[in-house]
């Protein structure tokens, strides 16, 4: 995430009031959009309007703009189920990205949630897919309809990358959350991949092979169905896969394998539907002293075999919401303890240690929340995750300023003045840091205060 804390003129910020509107008027209910169907995606669309009225050279239109860009180089890392509240903010550009890992065959879905409800505000999802040789970003989807929902197939496994960004002088609340599910229907009736008991890559034949599949165990003859509308290929017996059905996916360019079963249901060349019966489960073929399951296989162009069970696995519960209040958002909270670490992700990896730690009293500024922990931006500028239990919103200690005193607006040297506190003038010290107070005046003005020499 970016978020410059430049003060911007009022004449700018009324220019680009009265004329966005003028820019945003045509697309505004532009839908889901993918590489493969459109070549520029409402993101591109909004940004190139901004250039084209020269918005791009006031101070909020650059900052947008490099926003953007950023969000995409400094993502933060999640783990899949996720979900996070944040805000953004009218006077400040904002970009939100996170990094999520994917396995051929899930179905990814992605949607925002914005309050106030009623806000018209027009914010842009984009997803990418960061390739493995060199981390290049390749568009997968995108949108910024009304629900600002939508999904996707992953068509490898790969690291993606979504990134938020709200068009320009929008304030509010948002929830996103990115969840993985099946692809294709479980092909065993009545069962889920709880009943999967054998895996992908799992040892055969005295480790002289792999698994290509998973194996689904249920009773003898309960139906097997076809997890996708396509046309049977082949109805056939082999010594090691017994009975089978292999069902062309054409949508998908694969070619799913039934085997093991004790009857065949189909013949080649029927057009099937999903929930279709293709044949009943057995231990047919080389599982004839196992007792009785389906092994299933996803057969793909120009890879072969690949793992099913993310085809097939149960769709992920959402997430809970944050604990913390949400008028943390926006809001600077204190660390607690010493030496608490910043981590690129909402978990602490086992057994590994950071040396990206702050000290005690640390002002943090909170710009999201997920279920524990807390999103806060560093005085550094850094991002990171910390718990959330190990802050406090309570100010430090209250105290009155000995002399006159400038309210900066970072705790640099070079920062700007955004106010000048009286000397005997009290103030609340919500943390310190490098020397540098925090502080809150009594008209609730928030600033950094120099170390006293």
């Amino acid at each position: 995430m970016y978020q410059p804390t430049t003060r911007r003129p009022l004449g700018r910020l009324f220019y680009i009031l009265l004329v966005l509107p003028l820019l945003i008027s045509c697309g505004k209910q532009q839908t889901l959009q993918g590489i493969f169907s459109q070549p520029r995606t409402p993101h591109d669309a909004y940004a190139r309007q901004l250039r084209q009225a020269g918005l791009d050279q006031t101070a909020l239109g650059r900052d947008w703009l490099t926003a953007a860009d950023r969000a995409l180089q400094d993502s933060l890392v999640v783990t899949l189920p996720f979900r996070e509240t944040g805000i953004f903010r009218a006077d400040q550009a904002f970009a939100a990205s996170y990094r999520y890992a994917v396995r051929t065959g899930e179905q990814i879905t992605i949607s925002l949630t914005v309050e106030p409800a009623t806000a018209d505000v027009r914010v842009f999802l984009d997803a990418f897919e960061l390739s493995p040789t060199d981390n290049r970003l390749r568009p997968v989807a995108s949108a910024d309809t009304a629900s600002r929902t939508f999904s996707y197939e992953a068509p490898d496994d790969r690291q993606h990358l979504l990134r938020v960004q709200p068009e320009l002088l929008r304030a509010g609340r948002f929830t996103v959350r990115i969840l993985r599910g099946p692809s294709l229907a479980f092909p065993v009736q009545g069962k889920s991949d709880a009943a999967a008991g054998s895996f992908w890559g799992a040892d055969r034949d005295n480790g002289t092979r792999r698994h290509e599949g998973i194996d689904i165990f249920a009773k003898r003859g309960t139906p097997v169905v076809a997890a996708a509308p396509g046309m049977i290929t082949r109805v056939n017996e082999t010594p090691r896969g017994g009975r089978v059905v292999w069902l062309a996916d054409a949508a998908h360019g694969q070619h799913l394998y039934y085997a093991h079963l004790d009857q065949q249901l189909v013949q080649a060349g029927q057009v099937v539907r999903i929930g279709d019966t293709l044949g009943l489960v057995g231990n047919t073929g080389n599982a004839r002293t196992t007792p009785p399951h389906l092994h299933f296989g996803v057969y793909r162009g120009g890879q072969g075999a690949v793992d099913p069970f993310p085809f097939v696995r149960r769709a992920d519960a959402v997430p809970p919401a944050p604990h913390t209040a949400p008028e943390r958002l926006g809001q600077w909270v204190r660390l607690t303890g010493s030496q608490t670490a910043l981590w690129p992700a909402p978990s602490a990896p086992k057994n590994q240690k950071t040396s990206n730690t702050l000290p005690k009293h640390t002002p943090l500024l909170v710009v999201g929340a997920t279920a524990d922990w807390l999103r806060v931006q560093a005085p550094s500028g850094q991002l990171g995750y910390v718990p959330a239990r190990a802050t406090s919103p309570e100010a430090l200690r209250r105290e009155a300023v000995a002399t006159p005193a400038d309210l900066l607006s970072h705790p640099a040297p070079t920062a700007a003045p955004l106010d000048t506190l009286p000397a005997r003038s009290r103030v609340a010290v919500l943390g310190e840091w490098s020397g540098y107070r925090l502080v809150r005046s009594t008209s609730g003005q928030v600033g950094w205060v120099r170390p006293t020499t």
